[in-house]
């Protein structure tokens, strides 16, 4: 094992990352690259547990707010997650990695269900563990989901992969003076309304002062920032 920054992490994506260029469905180009990425990263001994959301398929507010229900806009958008954590399994498998789809909703014939100490050993012995489903529960994130199953499972960092290299005080694609944070604390990230996970999901890594680490998804970032470069922007504590 290579001299990690951190030994065991939980790496959130976003579905819409798996959209690729389109703004809808799983593009399989996309997939392989961040699998590559992924990849890349468990060459060197790290302990994997990943959350991905299910915004480019369904969204569980946006149903809400055109109508729907919002419990059952919130299970739709769940479900969209396990066919996020599906093609992201037959993907890093194609690479030769051993995975295992662990879902909040018991679906016994596409994955196991969600159990903690499962879970634990699955990561223990090298499998990349994905969680699917979210929590379990409608009027929970993704985001809450990840900073939950990274404390459960005892992760020394949640990392956040998204399509920029870090938190800006503004939109960088919008305002070409935008600027970058190195690092920022958890209270300043919810005051400040910057976008990086929601409020529960920061209030829950605060006080369980796990490290939030954004960057880029692509680039070699996330194997950069694990071998200990100063890489994308941390959140912690003051």
């Amino acid at each position: 094992m290579a001299n990690l920054r951190y030994k065991r992490v939980l790496l959130k994506l976003s579905g819409e990352a798996l959209a690729g260029s389109g703004h809808f469905g799983i593009d399989p180009a996309t997939v392989s690259s961040l699998c590559a990425e992924i990849g890349e990263v468990l060459r060197y001994g790290v302990q994997l547990a990943v959350v991905i959301g299910g915004g480019n398929i369904f969204r569980g507010m946006a149903g809400a707010t055109q109508g729907m229900e919002r419990a059952s806009a919130d299970y739709m958008g769940m479900l969209a997650t396990v066919l996020n954590a599906v093609a992201v399994q037959d993907s890093l498998e194609k690479l030769g990695h051993a995975t295992r789809v662990l879902s909040a909703i018991t679906m016994q014939e596409i994955c196991e269900p969600y159990i903690r100490r499962r879970a634990d050993r699955h990561l223990e012995k090298g499998r990349v563990v994905i969680c699917a489903a979210g929590t379990g529960n409608p009027y929970f994130t993704t985001d809450t989901a990840a900073a939950l199953r990274g404390m459960e499972l005892k992760c020394e960092a949640l990392i956040k992969a998204t399509k920029v290299d870090g938190v800006y005080d503004k939109d960088p694609v919008k305002y070409s003076d935008a600027v970058k944070y190195s690092r920022i604390s958890y209270s300043e990230a919810i005051a400040r309304r910057l976008g990086i996970m929601d409020t529960t999901a920061i209030s829950l890594a605060m006080e369980n002062n796990i490290p939030i680490i954004v960057c880029g998804m692509f680039n070699g970032d996330i194997r950069r920032l694990l071998l200990g470069e100063e890489v994308g922007t941390i959140v912690q504590g003051e």
